[in-house]
């Protein structure tokens, strides 16, 4: 199944808003850090560096994963959407590791603030751009439901920490407690590296085609039961390829039903499915009933 073009339009204006959110963010928190000399705007900094190589890797990713089946790929381009999760990951960790070092570094050679108010306004606009962003990402999810969108927008909230524990250490320095700078730093280091892990082990699943969840596979049985004529449902396997569920299932029909009947009740089961998981790929074996869910 190939996604609706209303569906794919969202995608890539998620994508070029990602990008161009994280451009602008770098824009100005690279003035405050020059300016300040902060150590925790500076990791603010980092993150939004890091965020464009994502947001980017996952710009092209979404244009691949968008490109219909062919010869070679006769199950489309989904997967690519789960190698930009694996990249994004590889990004947001290496950036944990730069920040905690950077922190350290700061905490056995301290080093005063200045400009702590041009901070604090930089801090306060990179959390509204944030908000923005991902108000139209969880729109996207809720119409999409992207792997690569979603990771992005993991990592986005995981700059709304970011920014948040920024914003209470230049507050901090503002009255006189200069070392909650490199601390906070190396918590949001910590925060980051969390992140990555998390949406590395998405995209794993996802490459390892690990089972949709037990709620989705106990609604994909209950459905297919439900329709008339399937007298059982066996067999039932399903992965996600992308933003497209997919599922295999043996129904079990009477044995003497002729086969134009046994192909308009799989025609009605694949509608049902279809009503509860659009876009879904579905493969379905007919069995004769006699020969019971071994068959």
């Amino acid at each position: 199944m190939t996604m609706t073009n209303d569906k794919a339009r969202l995608l890539r204006l998620a994508t070029y808003a990602s990008v161009a959110t994280a451009t602008l963010l770098i824009l100005v928190k690279l003035g405050a850090w020059l300016v300040t000399g902060s150590v925790s705007v500076l990791a603010s900094l980092v993150d939004s560096l890091m965020d464009v190589g994502a947001s980017l890797v996952n710009l092209l990713a979404v244009r691949w994963s968008l490109q219909p089946a062919d010869e070679d790929h006769r199950f489309g381009h989904g997967k690519a959407e789960s190698l930009a999760g694996l990249a994004q990951a590889a990004f947001i960790a290496g950036s944990a590791v730069f920040l905690a070092l950077e922190a350290v570094d700061r905490l056995i050679h301290p080093q005063p603030l200045a400009q702590l108010g041009v901070g604090v306004g930089v801090m306060l606009f990179a959390i509204g751009a944030t908000l923005i962003l991902l108000a139209f990402q969880r729109r996207v999810i809720r119409e999409t439901d992207s792997t690569a969108i979603r990771a992005d927008a993991l990592h986005y909230a995981t700059d709304l920490a970011t920014n948040s524990a920024t914003l209470i250490a230049l507050a901090g320095a503002f009255f006189g407690f200069p070392g909650l700078d490199p601390i906070f730093a190396l918590g949001i280091a910590v925060f980051i590296l969390y992140s990555a892990v998390q949406i590395a082990r998405e995209a794993v699943d996802l490459l390892m085609d690990r089972e949709l969840s037990p709620e989705d596979r106990e609604k994909i049985q209950t459905v297919a039961a439900a329709v008339a004529g399937v007298l059982g449902v066996h067999g039932v396997r399903t992965r996600r390829s992308g933003h497209t569920p997919v599922m295999q299932m043996h129904l079990e029909l009477d044995d003497n039903l002729p086969l134009l009947e046994a192909h308009a009740i799989c025609d009605r089961v694949e509608a049902a499915l279809r009503s509860e998981f659009p876009g879904a790929d579905i493969t379905i074996h007919q069995d004769p009933r006699s020969l019971g869910p071994e068959g």
